[in-house]
């Protein structure tokens, strides 16, 4: 029997809720977490007609990647979208669950991996890598060492070494173990060594992790004219329109992409030499800040988002076979093209 927990500990330990914006609301929204799973829905975003699916399907978690909570709620509103679902999700005894910002700032099985993977870039790098890399000691009885270093390895640091001592205070030889880790880590480390007796302590570097942050740049397999790259986006995308600035009359290689809202980001690729930009929900006056230094091409907030489903779901797949999984057949794309 799988409950819905063990399915949201698979996900945290890809993407952690730690790694979220402080603007986001990221994590289990409506339901009993420690419940036995039945089914999974996945979509982008949790509407009536997700949960009506979720009911037809018999699926009593719903994994979404926009939060349905985003704003705060101070009351459930039957006259308001957000309040109805939720009121719909408790009568149908259904869980929903978000990964957003969180899933958008990891690298490996990230939002921004999955639209490389969609365009066939190599040599991917985060394109505004975080500041978020801890540095930790450890020192304990030589007596511990063995029990320490399992503790340590248990939740596998990005790097740590480890030396033998004398304490000058008393002449007892001791084991020191230093290393680094992500900031998630932090919690983890200090629960795995707590049934030791043992402390480790912790300060913050100035580097910054290489596979945490927004954004992703990279490389095609060859040279495209930007006209031809702009048709492998709309066909790549199923997007009606692309948005784009001018045309610069160069062929594209290094490609910088973000999932979503993206326009925070353009100050980084060019200045990572990035031929283009592909994200969404560019404002008009963004448009403006690329001055004929790149081509930004925005394809929409959900066309460029749309793959995460099957990002989540092949997550999931690769952990679980006990009980159903679905990918929404609801388009909740709320913009439409005449």
């Amino acid at each position: 029997m799988t409950q819905i927990k063990e399915v949201l500990e698979v996900l945290e330990n890809i993407a952690p809720a730690e790694y979220q914006e402080s603007y986001d609301n990221s994590g289990l929204l409506v339901g009993n977490k420690n419940i036995e799973l039945k089914g999974v829905l996945v979509c982008l975003d949790t509407t009536e007609e997700i949960v009506d699916e979720a009911v037809e399907k018999d699926c009593n978690l719903i994994i979404a990647h926009h939060p349905l909570i985003f704003k705060g709620l101070k009351k459930i509103d039957p006259n308001h979208w957000v309040g109805r679902v939720v009121i719909k999700a408790i009568k149908s005894d259904i869980a929903i669950y978000a990964i957003h910002t969180n899933l958008d700032n990891v690298l490996k099985n990230g939002v921004n991996a999955k639209i490389a993977e969609k365009l066939g870039l190599t040599k991917t790098k985060v394109l505004m890598p975080s500041k978020s890399t801890l540095s930790f000691s450890i020192k304990s009885p030589i007596l511990l060492k063995k029990e320490v270093l399992q503790a340590t390895d248990k939740i596998s640091p990005l790097n740590y070494s480890y030396s033998e001592s004398t304490n000058g205070n008393d002449g007892k030889k001791i084991v020191e173990v230093i290393g680094e880790i992500a900031p998630h880590q932090k919690s983890q480390l200090s629960n795995s060594l707590k049934g030791l007796g043992v402390i480790a302590s912790f300060n913050e570097l100035t580097d910054r992790h290489p596979d945490l942050g927004a954004g992703l740049i990279g490389e095609l397999e060859m040279p495209v004219p930007e006209k031809d790259f702009l048709s492998i986006l709309k066909k790549q995308f199923k997007t009606a329109v692309i948005r784009h600035t001018e045309l610069l009359g160069k062929s594209v290689l290094k490609v910088a992409i973000c999932g979503g809202s993206g326009s925070f980001l353009l100050p980084f690729a060019i200045g990572a030499g990035a031929d283009v930009f592909v994200t969404g929900d560019f404002k008009y006056h963004d448009f403006f800040e690329a001055d004929r230094k790149i081509l930004v091409a925005d394809i929409g907030h959900f066309e460029s988002e749309q793959y995460t489903i099957e990002l989540i779901i092949d997550i999931i797949k690769d952990k679980f076979s006990t009980f159903a999984l679905h990918y929404t057949q609801v388009d909740t794309n709320p913009v439409k093209y005449f």
